[in-house]
């Protein structure tokens, strides 16, 4: 098959022939359709996320079901199908507790990722984060894809991996958002989109979209936010205080990833209010939070992972938002390359001229 394979931090990304190692029989071949080119595949190219060349990036995607292994039920070659970012094994610590989105499957290899090919000179090339979606065939866990019935196209599918679930489960799973609450969101990428629209389904009463790029901010209001904010130029803190009565927001969703912006989350929540913090700058990032708020003003601080998704029980729900355009795809979709076009995918992503980049094969 054809992989785009990472060989060297830095350097551009090899577009080339590898042999795909044979599936064991707990594994699933998938066809792979799309593959959006996730900001974080940016940090793992230049070697900030502790991914070890060479490797095959892409950590969520939606495809075909070619081949099974002797030990898989309920998947079927032939079926339409996610390949998330974070695999469900059902039996770890952190499944049984409810927590799929910490599964061990994915969690506690330390890294070191499941070898599914070959290059042309016998090195073992892994699938990163255990999907390798840059590639014409993932050979992924049967833990790790999830049929669906539906006619959504490819690229909107394979969204439903990482950018959706986490956008909307933030808002959803996590803060549980309630009708008439005040919803800040720091960071209107792809994420932050996510979480207005999810805002706006909630029945938010004020959706405060904080954001420095202008083209980001207004794509935000036109999607549900009823207030845009550019801290570039503003004081934010001061802006979201004004619109809701001086308090700060009820619900504050951070889709940025730089330590600034989650410092600025907590800072623009109310007391006692709930800040979920979802970005990534890099692996080694820390964040330095003032005390009284974070420690004697009652604030409820949590993180989430794929926004605390279970795929089984969420992604019919999703898809049947999407599939009556009550979540919307198409602004967020802003290019479409083909596999030998991976490296200018990285670049767009990197120079924030693309929300969702979509390698389609």
């Amino acid at each position: 098959m054809r992989a785009a394979v990472l060989r060297e931090f830095n350097l551009p990304i090899s577009v080339e022939e590898v042999e795909l190692l044979d599936p064991d029989p707990d594994r699933v071949l998938v066809r792979t359709k799309a593959s959006p080119f996730c900001s974080t595949d940016v940090t793992s190219f230049h070697g900030n996320l502790g991914k070890i060349p060479p490797t095959i990036l892409g950590h969520a995607s939606a495809g075909e079901v070619i081949e099974v292994g002797s030990r898989v039920a309920g998947i079927k070659p032939g079926q339409r199908v996610i390949v998330p970012g974070t695999p469900e094994c059902g039996t770890c610590y952190y499944c049984g507790i409810g927590r799929p989105d910490q599964c061990s499957e994915l969690f506690d290899l330390g890294g070191i990722y499941p070898d599914v090919a070959r290059t042309a000179e016998g090195q073992l090339v892994s699938a990163a984060g255990c999907v390798g979606g840059y590639a014409e065939i993932m050979n992924v866990s049967k833990n790790q894809v999830f049929p669906v019935e539906s006619d959504l196209p490819y690229d909107v599918l394979a969204l439903l991996g990482c950018g959706i679930t986490t956008g909307v489960g933030s808002v959803f799973n996590v803060a549980k958002v309630q009708p008439g609450d005040s919803v800040a969101v720091v960071g209107c990428g792809h994420l932050g989109l996510w979480a207005v629209q999810a805002a706006r389904l909630a029945g938010a009463a004020r959706i405060i979209a904080i954001e420095p790029l202008a083209d980001r901010r207004a794509l935000a209001g036109e999607l549900g936010a009823t207030d845009l904010v550019d801290p570039s130029l503003q004081d934010a803190v001061a802006a979201v205080k004004s619109a809701t009565a001086g308090r700060g927001a009820d619900v504050v969703i951070e889709a940025a990833g730089a330590p600034e912006a989650q410092r600025l989350a907590l800072e623009v929540s109310r007391r006692a209010g709930t800040v979920v913090y979802s970005g990534v700058d890099h692996g080694t990032a820390e964040v330095t939070l003032p005390q009284i708020p974070l420690a004697v003003q009652s604030r409820q601080l949590v993180s989430t992972q794929n926004g605390n998704v279970r795929m089984r029980r969420d992604l019919p729900r999703y898809i049947g938002l999407l599939e009556r355009g009550l979540l919307d795809a198409s602004p967020i979709i802003t290019s479409r390359y083909a596999l030998d076009e991976i490296n200018l995918a990285l670049k767009k992503s990197e120079t924030r001229d693309d929300l969702s980049g979509v390698i389609v094969f």
